[in-house]
């Protein structure tokens, strides 16, 4: 049964390096995880999802990230694979090969581009849940998939036994995560998406906040980390004031008008020496201008 406890409150969405050619370098991305182990930095980790660049990824090259993370870490950090896909198919397809290699939940975003109404993602998580036993975690990414799983969707969804959570992408549409809180049993977990909104998520749901998912954690996790531990300690007044320091470096991982931070990420992550590669076609490193304002943001902030 899946527990919040074993997984921690720092998710980590673990970057797929790419080589220059666009190759997935998976010894790099191995070095990445043992970096962030060492550092302490995240209590689990998440294999393909948004930040590292699934979309771009082939099913045998996400198959292959299982297997190698799987046998790097497997009892020494909990994993989660990333399982979303376009089709139905596709995401059972990915969801059996996790499970079979060993992983014990998947995180699954709802399908994109079709942009499916609410009846047909209800039947696309009956269907994926009805075709593995590993426990599942929503995915709910509306900027990207174009569609917004809803609170009364998430509710009808929570009755299955095997679906036992939600990531919500909250920036967007702050609170939609007490709506799901409300529709949704106690033990039914929601993990805040968005670096920008830890302090809003915890002051919505507090227990029932099972954590983040923090592509920032490659960057700062230290720092993310004290917020949530001061939060869990009543200090919001502190937690804020971590908030407001980390929040323009979030947004220059936005500047001219990228909508992933993903390909300033790992320009950030490799002055703080991670193999971080680069992104995959058709997302572009940063420019000579991008990167010098993320170092200097990340000065900024003491991460640098």
């Amino acid at each position: 049964m899946y527990s919040k406890d074993r997984y921690g409150k720092i998710l980590v969405p673990v970057v797929t390096p790419f080589t220059l050619e666009g190759e997935v370098d998976y010894s790099a991305m191995v070095q990445i995880g043992e970096s962030l182990l060492a550092k302490g930095w995240a209590d689990t980790f998440i294999l393909t999802g948004t930040t590292g660049e699934f979309f771009t990824m082939s099913t045998v090259e996400r198959m292959k990230v299982f297997e190698t993370m799987y046998t790097a870490f497997n009892g020494r950090i909990p994993m989660i694979a990333g399982t979303g896909a376009p089709s139905t198919c596709e995401a059972i397809e990915l969801s059996q090969a996790a499970q079979k290699i060993g992983f014990e939940t998947v995180m699954v975003v709802a399908p994109y581009y079709t942009r499916p109404s609410q009846t047909e993602i209800l039947e696309h998580y009956k269907k994926l849940a009805a075709s593995v036993s590993v426990d599942i975690l929503i995915y709910n990414i509306p900027i990207f998939t174009g569609v917004n799983t809803s609170p009364a969707i998430v509710a009808e969804l929570a009755k299955i036994s095997n679906i036992v959570g939600l990531k919500e992408e909250a920036e967007l549409n702050a609170k939609q995560m007490t709506e799901f809180i409300n529709v949704t049993p106690d033990d039914f977990i929601i993990y805040n998406g968005d670096d920008t909104m830890v302090l809003e998520s915890y002051v919505q749901g507090f227990e029932r906040i099972g954590g983040v998912i923090s592509g920032g954690s490659h960057l700062v996790g230290d720092q993310i980390r004290q917020m949530i531990e001061l939060l869990h300690v009543g200090k919001v007044r502190e937690a804020s004031i971590i908030q407001r320091r980390l929040l323009p470096l979030y947004r220059i991982m936005g500047q001219g008008g990228r909508t992933n931070p993903v390909c300033l990420l790992k320009d950030g992550m490799r002055m703080l020496g991670y193999p971080a590669g680069y992104p995959r076609r058709p997302l572009l490193p940063g420019t000579a201008e991008e990167v010098a304002k993320v170092r200097e943001m990340l000065i900024k902030v003491g991460a640098l």
